[in-house]
C-alpha cells in the first residue's frame, strides 16, 4: 500500500481486500487512529484560534516551516526581545551556541550548551530538519548554506547551525516587527561542533 496521510490511512486500509481475520484485528486499530486523528485536528484547530490573536506569532509563521507551536514556544520565555543585545545572544540563551572549550593559551569551540528552554530548541531543530526534507522554495538559501556543511562536517552540525539561524531570523523578526523575506544569496553559516553520535 502507497504511503499517505495519517487521517487517509483508515479509508485506505479498508479499501484493501483483505482475508476476515485480518480485519477482525485491523478493525478496532483502526478506530484509535480515527479517534486519535479527531482529537489532534481539534487541538489543532484550538491552537490555529489562539495564536491568531497574537500579531507576533503570526509574523514569526511566515518564516518557513514555522508553525503555531514553534512560534508560541519561542516567544513565551522572553517578556522583552530588548532584553537580548543581539539575536546571537538569544541563541545563545537557547543553548544553540557552542561551548567554549580552553586548555592554557588553545580555546576551542565544543558542542552546543543546550542550555535555556529545551522544549524551544528541540522545537528549532525539527524546523531545521524540515527544511533539509521538504526544500522549501523560500528558505532554499538558507538550505544550501546548511548542506555546504554536510559533507565536512557531518548532518547534524548542519542541522544544529541551521536551527541556530533559524532563531536569528525569529528573533530578528520580533525586534524589528516584520515578516520573513527571504535572501539571495544567504551568507554561509557558522557551525559548531558536534560530536559523533550526539543528540540534540
Amino acid at each position: 500500500m502507497a504511503s499517505g496521510s495519517a487521517e487517509a490511512f483508515p479509508t485506505r486500509v479498508r479499501a484493501l481486500v483483505l482475508p476476515g481475520p485480518w480485519l477482525s484485528l485491523i478493525a478496532p486499530l483502526l478506530a484509535v487512529m480515527r479517534h486519535l486523528n479527531r482529537q489532534l485536528a481539534y487541538s489543532d484547530d484550538t491552537i490555529e484560534r489562539l495564536t491568531a490573536r497574537d500579531e507576533r506569532l503570526q509574523r514569526l509563521r511566515t518564516v518557513p516551516s514555522v508553525g503555531p507551536v514553534t512560534a508560541a514556544a519561542f516567544v513565551a520565555p522572553v517578556d522583552d526581545v530588548r532584553r537580548f543585545r543581539s539575536a546571537h545572544q538569544r541563541e545563545a540563551d537557547l543553548g544553540l551556541g557552542p561551548r567554549a572549550c580552553r586548555s592554557g593559551d588553545t580555546q576551542r569551540r565544543g558542542p552546543i550548551t543546550k542550555a535555556g528552554p529545551g522544549r524551544t530548541r528541540w522545537l528549532l531543530i525539527q524546523v531545521a530538519v524540515s527544511i533539509l526534507r521538504r526544500r522549501p522554495p523560500e528558505a532554499e538559501a538558507l538550505r544550501g548554506g546548511a548542506l555546504r556543511l554536510v559533507a565536512p562536517r557531518g548532518k547534524p552540525v548542519a542541522v544544529v547551525a541551521l536551527a541556530r539561524r533559524r532563531a536569528g531570523i525569529l528573533d530578528a523578526r520580533l525586534r524589528a516587527g516584520t515578516v520573513f523575506a527571504p535572501r539571495r544569496p544567504a551568507p554561509p553559516l557558522a557551525a559548531a561542533p558536534l560530536p559523533t553520535g550526539a543528540t540534540v
